[in-house]
């Protein structure tokens, strides 16, 4: 029996996926609320949608089943809960949430409610965190001993024009989004094919030099003046992985954004912006091909105008070789992709949870792990790379 699920936020991230949970064979109507009618009356009548909601509230007092999130980063941990609480499953875009209050809000919640929570990280399906996933199946990296994960994601790619379409003319207090407090994009891919945890880290900030407002304490929300940072974790176990997030960085950050690399006592395996590499102590096998997702959609395509140009690549990618697609439904066959060929991963995890009521791999536990060591590792950094530990929220229930 499909599900009815409302969409919150109706911004540049909702289309492509608005289009996917439409067609999905598991999903019935689909309806949507912004906090601006008109680009929820924009995103219905584009792509044939059930309706809107006039608020979030009105949404979650209805008879919808669920609710996908895709607000602005800093505001999804009370309306997850919200959520949950009035009895909706709950896909949210990623970050979990900003504070470890608002972490273990949600899983408190979810543990009460026992509804569907699941965190639309795309790292857990890119390409290269799929391979090193199989290759530690098959022991292929001997004992892995360290990672390192990259979110370089250079402001003048995409970002001030996101930022300006969603914060209005006050966007550059909301631009100085500290980096470490959007860490899945890095921490989930390392962490999403090594099965670990962070439990210490010490960070260094990069402040700014820019001088245009943004990263600007005076005029931050955040009072955040760091525009990169880079943090050192000790994973759980032994062993240790590093991440950067990094928003001024000379990298063509459209043609790969989310990069990794992993190394082990017997194979490793590095990624550039171009080419990835599997080694062991006998030679280099060039696997960029296999990691390669073919392109589905014209950058210049009528779903992508509410995208900035710099940001269309993110949502043009289709699958990857390395990836099974025996388990999506037929219908995603033609559709776009995106993000190195996770969006369709994303939605179909997300509604085969709901209908068999069983964990979706990025549920509320895992999510915190992703999510939480950011947030400790921003507060390393202001506190000049000092190292602390990093609660956990424990494995998810069987």
């Amino acid at each position: 029996m499909p599900f009815t699920l409302g969409i919150v936020g109706a911004g540049q991230f909702a289309g492509q996926f608005a289009k996917l949970f439409q067609a999905h064979p598991g999903v019935g109507d689909v309806t949507v609320t912004d906090l601006l009618p008109e680009r929820a009356d924009r995103l219905v009548s584009q792509y044939g949608l059930a309706g809107t909601h006039p608020t979030f509230e009105a949404m979650l007092e209805s008879d919808v089943d669920a609710v996908a999130l895709f607000t602005q980063r800093w505001t999804h941990g009370p309306l997850v809960v919200r959520a949950l609480r009035a009895g909706k499953h709950v896909y949210s875009a990623v970050p979990m949430a900003v504070s470890e209050e608002e972490i273990a809000a949600i899983v408190e919640a979810v543990k009460e409610t026992g509804l569907t929570y699941m965190m639309g990280e795309t790292s857990q399906y890119n390409p290269a965190t799929v391979y090193a996933r199989q290759k530690i199946t098959e022991g292929g990296f001997g004992r892995l001993f360290y990672a390192e994960g990259d979110y370089v994601h250079d402001m003048d790619l995409g970002f001030y024009e996101a930022y300006q379409y969603s914060g209005g003319e006050h966007w550059k207090s909301t631009a100085s989004y500290p980096p470490l407090l959007y860490p899945t994009h890095s921490v989930g891919g390392v962490l999403g094919a090594w099965q670990t945890h962070a439990v210490s880290v010490s960070a260094i900030g990069v402040r700014d030099e820019r001088g245009d407002g943004v990263f600007d304490k005076e005029v931050s929300q955040f009072d955040n003046d760091f525009s990169n940072a880079t943090a050192l974790f000790e994973a759980a176990g032994g062993g240790s992985f590093r991440i950067n997030e990094f928003r001024r960085v000379g990298y063509p950050s459209h043609i790969r954004e989310s990069r990794f690399r992993f190394f082990g006592t017997e194979g490793s395996l590095e990624q550039l912006a171009t080419v990835s590499f599997w080694q062991d102590k006998k030679g280099v096998q060039d696997v960029s091909a296999h990691l390669q997702p073919a392109p589905t959609l014209s950058a210049d395509d009528p779903s992508l105008a509410e995208v900035a140009p710099a940001l269309r690549d993110a949502f043009t990618s289709g699958s990857a070789p390395v990836h099974d697609r025996s388990r999506l439904p037929k219908e995603f066959a033609e559709l776009p992709n995106g993000h190195e060929g996770s969006h369709h991963f994303l939605v179909h995890d997300f509604v085969t949870a709901v209908t068999t009521r069983t964990l979706p791999t990025v549920n509320a536990w895992v999510a915190a792990r992703y999510t939480l060591p950011g947030i400790v590792a921003h507060r390393s950094a202001l506190q000049g790379g000092a190292r602390l530990e990093i609660p956990d929220f424990g494995d998810a229930p069987a």
